[in-house]
């Protein structure tokens, strides 16, 4: 065990540094990586989770309006009527235009109410004809198209991630897996020309196809290449990327694998289906930390707008590498430990050469301070310097100097004030009787100057006062001996059952005027107690007992013996006690009643713990009848005697 000092000085300033530098890295490496990743990063996540899917629903929000553009355009609205003929070349001219402008839109086509193509774009977004899918444009037949059907009917209609078999008819029936480009995939947008005389009617529909490339590599993949992490660092982008999910949360439609297309996020290969779960049940937040390939990641999404706002309802997901959030920090947790290497040398050092000039002082100063625990409060230290240690050294000479008055005058004033409690409250005590002695004695005067004929009546009757209130007296002055006096008990073998029942047969007659039923439980106990000391006892709780129940109530004793000793419990239905009462309640000269000295369970408790026992008063809840429960634990007879006395009879 470590005694000296300068020893503990030396280690608790070494654990002063090297500690909190522990610490630090500790918070650095667990707390502050934590914060990193469950907000800042989760910051970070969130919102640009929140931006991309803001982005794709302005990219479809702007080619609708291209389309709805397209659909009140005087020219494809009078290419819909008498003599298209003449409006035929210059629709084409039009979409040829705004298919190489956009370098989105595979195709813009108009069909007429009977789902014939009337015009469409003849080249790509490259400018390059499209020879004979333009034939096939024209030629084909939509009128049994969904999209065509829900345009007819006057709505606005988005055809979600698919494979058009318009452009692409020998890929339409093939799986995801075989379609060899995001380029194959399109989102149609179809919008209903209506009648400028009559706006209920509609008079065809003006079908767009969005190459999927717009979303996946325009947004989806451009989003990462724009380094939207290097406000946290460039690690942390470097594995960021993102992913885009049908309205199901569960079918994969954008995403740098493309061989992911179409597959179930709750199914293999992927198989995460908490991912689909969280995404399910909130619009926007945070998934559930995961595993992917084998490595641990993080992620949050956001749901694009639904179909009631225009939108798809799409699940865009932006997530990182958790090896990448930690990377930071483990670089700084090596920097910390250099750091921490080169302060503790230097700090060891100081620390050596500080203690040993500092405790010179400390010993002298404990040295002196035992003195003073002693007892001596003379004791005194010389002060050899201006610091904090010689500022010490004076005011410890000064406490000396003060506890060595202090303790005079206190052990003055503790006399005084038990003196005077003493006195006032016998003086109180004794007082309470003499008053209605006086009076009696006055009335019993004057009856006699006066001759009353009622004098003898009087006489008998303050006579019997004087002997009521005489017996009172001396009762008071018992309580105030048996309290202040010196005290010998005298322990015996006592059969507590037949003390019980003599204390309760003496008071009898007052239960029946009370109407207080009693009963009496358990087997002959034998306790090793003083018989007239213990009777003083029982004599007080059940003078307590009876008083707390003025309209009757029941009194329960239960005699037990458990573990070697002898258990006396006493339960009344009175009326209680509180708080303030429980806690003052072995006080001398406190009383819950109007009367008394308040010195009853004050010597209980006396007698009790004489007999190497104890007790415990508690007040009982309404549930269990309300009252009070007295308990008192004693030795039993056989169990060893614990107030057996030294030889002369005072207690050991």
């Amino acid at each position: 065990m470590i005694r000296r000092i300068s020893t503990k000085w030396v280690l608790a300033v070494l654990a002063s540094v090297v500690l909190p530098f522990i610490g630090f890295a500790w918070y650095v490496d667990l707390k502050l990586a934590d914060r990193l990743s469950n907000d800042i990063v989760r910051y970070y996540l969130l919102r640009f989770a929140d931006d991309l899917a803001d982005r794709i629903d302005d990219e479809l929000a702007e080619r609708r309006l291209d389309v709805e553009f397209l659909a009140e355009d005087a020219i494809v609205i009078f290419s819909l009527g008498q003599e298209p003929e003449d409006f035929i070349d210059l629709l084409e001219i039009n979409f040829d235009r705004m298919v190489k402008r956009s370098r989105g839109f595979d195709l813009l086509m108009v069909v007429d109410g009977d789902g014939r193509c009337i015009g469409a774009n003849s080249v790509d977004s490259q400018g390059a004809p499209l020879g004979d899918l333009y034939d096939h444009i024209l030629q084909r037949d939509y009128a049994g198209e969904g999209w065509f059907r829900r345009s007819l009917e006057g709505r606005a209609t988005l055809v979600d991630h698919h494979v058009s078999s318009i452009l692409h008819p020998e890929w339409a029936a093939w799986g995801p897996e075989e379609v060899p480009l995001p380029s194959a995939y399109g989102v149609g947008l179809a919008q209903p020309i209506r009648s400028p005389e009559d706006p209920a009617v509609v008079l065809g529909v003006v079908y767009g196809l969005l190459n999927w490339t717009v979303i996946q590599e325009d947004l989806l993949d451009a989003y990462r290449e724009v380094q939207a992490f290097e406000g946290i660092g460039s690690e942390i982008y470097a594995s960021s990327y993102s992913w885009l999910w049908k309205a199901d949360a569960d079918t994969i439609i954008g995403h740098p694998r493309t061989e992911l297309y179409g597959k179930l996020v709750s199914e293999d290969p992927v198989n995460l289906p908490q991912l689909v779960r969280a995404a399910s049940g909130a619009e926007w937040g945070m998934y559930p930390e995961y595993e992917f390939g084998g490595v641990s990641k993080q992620a949050a999404f956001k749901h694009c707008r639904g179909e009631e706002e225009g939108g798809l309802g799409w699940v865009v997901g932006i997530g990182i590498d958790n090896t990448d959030i930690y990377a930071t920090v483990n670089e700084l947790n090596r920097i910390l430990i250099n750091a921490t290497a080169l302060v503790l040398i230097a700090v060891v050092l100081w620390t050596v050469f500080i203690a040993r000039r500092t405790t010179r002082p400390i010993l002298e100063l404990q040295r002196h301070t035992r003195r003073v625990a002693a007892g001596d409060l003379e004791a005194r230290i010389a002060v050899a310097s201006t610091d904090e240690l010689g500022e010490l050294a004076r005011d410890f000479n000064q406490m000396s100097s003060e506890l060595a008055e202090n303790r005079a005058r206190l052990v003055q004033v503790e006399k005084e004030s038990a003196w005077r409690e003493m006195a006032r409250q016998v003086a109180h005590e004794i007082k309470n009787p003499l008053t209605p002695i006086s009076l009696s004695v006055n009335l019993l005067r004057r009856a006699r100057d006066e001759k009353s004929e009622e004098f003898d009546e009087i006489l008998e009757r303050t006579i019997d006062l004087i002997q009521r209130q005489v017996e009172n007296m001396r009762r008071i002055s018992q309580d105030f001996h048996a309290f202040a006096g010196e005290q010998v008990f005298e322990p015996e073998d006592v059969e507590l059952r037949a003390l019980v029942e003599e204390v309760l047969e003496l008071n009898a007659a007052w239960a029946a005027e009370l109407g207080v039923t009693i009963r009496v439980e358990g087997h002959d106990v034998h306790a090793h107690v003083d018989s007239t000391a213990f009777r003083r006892v029982l004599i007080n709780l059940v003078s307590n007992a009876f008083e707390a129940m003025p309209e009757g109530g029941g009194l329960d004793v239960e005699l037990s013996r458990t573990d070697g000793q002898v258990r006396l419990v006493l339960r009344d239905t009175g009326t209680g006690l509180d708080e303030e009462a429980l806690e003052r309640l072995f006080e001398p000269y406190f009383t819950t009643r109007s009367h008394g000295t308040g010195l009853g369970l004050a010597i209980c408790k006396r007698i009790v713990d004489g007999a190497g026992g104890t007790i415990r008063v508690e007040p009982l809840e309404a549930a269990q009848g309300g009252g009070t429960r007295v308990e008192i634990l004693l030795p039993a007879v056989g169990a060893g005697d614990r107030s057996r006395r030294d030889g002369d009879g005072s207690p050991s």
